[in-house]
């Protein structure tokens, strides 16, 4: 392994400029096409801790500072941050939950990552929309994490305490305009009428 030796490995993979790696990703940046040569070089890279294994197939640049919103972005794709997690980030909630909540169109889903809770939560694919990119991870707009969580609380599937919350910082137009995407069960409904003792609809 001549060529491959480990600072020029390391090198490329700093150079790389990233934080969070798949295999595909190193294999790209290395340009190793034998399989035997490439999979001896990751052992290498997490042996002398260059890589840190997340899980299967998932790496993190040791000693890498990352936020756990964007860890949660990659963990598990496609998925965005949202519910309660999303609504302390924009101080609507003050309490701060323990685990970092992420809505997802695939199966609902728990990880443990050193040794910190990423709750994935399914969600129907046609309301699956409503994030942007911030602050390099994608996070619900407050409107629709709010609506996310008034979603989940109607299925009975996640709490919800609007005491809690400070629904002035809510677009009191844009959260109209994203509540009439969502499908109206008697549930939800009663729980919005309470919503709107809060926001001005």
């Amino acid at each position: 392994m001549g060529m491959y030796n480990l600072a020029t490995i390391t090198k490329k993979i700093y150079d790389s400029n990233l934080k969070l790696f798949t295999i595909k990703t190193v294999r790209d940046i290395l340009r190793i096409k034998k399989e035997s040569t490439f999979f001896g070089i990751m052992r290498r890279l997490l042996k002398n801790e260059v890589l840190f294994r997340l899980e299967r197939d998932k790496y993190l640049l040791k000693g890498a500072k990352i936020h756990d919103f964007a860890l949660a972005n990659f963990i598990y794709q496609p998925s965005y941050v949202s519910f309660e997690s999303a609504l302390n980030f924009y101080g609507i909630l003050s309490q701060f939950p323990y685990e970092i909540l992420s809505g997802t169109p695939k199966k609902t889903i728990q990880k443990i990552i050193d040794e910190k809770p990423f709750v994935y939560i399914h969600i129907k694919r046609d309301l699956f929309w409503g994030y942007e990119e911030k602050d390099g991870f994608l996070i619900a707009l407050p409107e629709k994490a709010l609506l996310d969580q008034i979603y989940l609380a109607s299925k009975g599937l996640r709490g919800l305490n609007l005491d809690e919350n400070d629904l002035s910082l809510i677009e009191p137009q844009r959260f109209k305009d994203y509540l009439a995407k969502y499908p109206k069960t008697r549930q939800f409904n009663k729980i919005i009428g309470l919503v709107k003792k809060y926001i001005k609809l």
